[in-house]
């Protein structure tokens, strides 16, 4: 696709990004943001802010317990920004400053959830990282106190501020691919074993004096300094929920955008750590994972994730009984119908075959992300992504943690917000 045409299509589509306006702020105010976590997700959102959006706004302060990512923050705020932020280990020195209006929070998973319910209690509008939570509980009481309170809550589960999905959803909506009952959908990664997934380098200096520990645990298990669980957090059950809720999350969520669903009734998930077994990895979380989904109105998602194998890359398809809908690595859309073995019906024949490509556009997508959240605080925008849908994609993530974990299917009640396993 041209880079006109480009532009174009993402001015087209921007306009079925969003369900409601929450909150109003004097739209020409310039907006105080705080960071919480400049690791290597906080510091990614950070250069998105700078790049895909226009002042006023100031990012006044920054938080992180590890010294290198502190200083590495603010030095980006420096950089991109022109001020000098407030650098600070304690996350509760940003929230009791009562001129900072916003926080993005980009900390570990198990952090979320004390940091938004603190963020909630002073009055904090939130730009919050996916999953939700932690658990189930967690992301129904954040839900409650951000409904109470009435700020604005953004989930970073991007891919609804990405343009091909909108034009997904409107393909489905037209009926080109017909009745729609089954979403293949698959995450797929591969590294050599000088650099095992989630194994992130870990800074030559770090010691437990420059890396806060007992910060960083919050409320999970006591237990001595561990340079890996602080700086690899994801490979444990602890800190995170795996691919679950740091990858297929995504997946069940933009599902939901695209083909009007919520949550699923059942969840049978399997895997184990196949790829990386030396003694020396104490890894908890799978690097092979599969998990099969329930839906009411006979509607099914096949999700699959490895960590060895990288040729089909990340996609979803949206399989009708008349066509095909495949969105691949957030940044290619094609269209397929049916042949019906070179007999298709008429409709069906007059239908052609579409391709749509946009380098980089998962980059866009976080940028329009940022942008709808802070328009939304202004009042501006509807909010694409708000707590109550971060809840329902999280909830997918933590059924299927569940049901590998425990082995067992687990069934979910949505009028009783409860699981049981079967």
């Amino acid at each position: 696709m041209s880079e006109p045409s480009r532009r174009e299509f993402v001015k087209s589509t921007s306009a079925a990004l969003a369900p409601a306006v929450l909150s109003a702020q004097n739209v020409n105010s310039e907006l105080q943001l705080a960071w919480i976590g400049t690791g290597g997700r906080g510091y990614y959102l950070m250069e998105r802010l700078y790049k895909g959006n226009a002042k006023p706004f100031k990012v006044v302060a920054t938080c992180d317990t590890y010294d290198g990512n502190l200083a590495r923050g603010k030095d980006r705020i420096q950089t991109m920004g022109g001020n000098t932020p407030k650098a600070t280990k304690d996350f509760r020195e940003i929230l009791a400053d009562k001129s900072v209006d916003a926080v993005v929070i980009a900390t570990p998973e198990h952090l979320h959830y004390p940091m938004a319910i603190a963020a909630l209690k002073a009055n904090k509008h939130i730009y919050l990282e996916k999953p939700l939570a932690h658990t189930i509980e967690e992301g129904a009481e954040i839900v409650k106190l951000a409904e109470k309170v009435g700020r604005v809550v953004q989930v970073g589960t991007q891919n609804r501020s990405n343009t091909l999905y909108p034009k997904a959803k409107e393909m489905i909506a037209k009926g080109m691919i017909g009745d729609v009952h089954y979403v293949r959908a698959f995450w797929y990664r591969n590294s050599l074993p000088d650099n095992p997934a989630w194994r992130y380098t870990i800074p030559a200096d770090a010691n437990e004096q420059n890396t806060d520990w007992q910060k960083f645990l919050g409320g999970a298990p006591k237990r001595p300094f561990h340079k890996g669980r602080y700086y690899q957090w994801r490979l444990y059950w602890d800190y995170s929920g795996g691919i679950s809720t740091d990858l297929l999350v995504h997946q069940t969520d933009i599902t939901n955008f695209v083909c009007g669903k919520a949550t699923p009734t059942s969840c049978m998930a399997s895997g184990g750590v196949y790829r990386w077994t030396d003694a020396a990895d104490d890894r908890e979380v799978p690097d092979t994972f599969s998990a099969l989904y329930e839906y009411p109105d006979k509607f099914h998602i096949n999700y699959s994730c490895y960590f060895g194998n990288v040729k089909y890359g990340y996609g979803e398809q949206f399989m009708g009984n008349e066509g095909t809908v495949e969105v691949l690595n957030r940044q290619i859309l094609t269209f397929t119908p049916e042949t019906f073995n070179g007999k298709p019906p008429a409709h069906v024949a007059a239908r052609k075959e579409e391709r749509i490509e946009l380098p980089g556009n998962d980059n866009l997508a976080v940028e329009s992300h940022i942008k709808n959240w802070l328009g939304a605080i202004r009042g501006q925008e509807k909010l694409i992504a708000p707590v109550q849908v971060g809840q329902q994609a999280a909830i997918s993530g933590h059924l299927a943690t569940l049901s590998f974990r425990n082995n067992k299917k687990v069934l979910w009640d949505d009028k009783t917000q409860k699981y049981r396993f079967a």
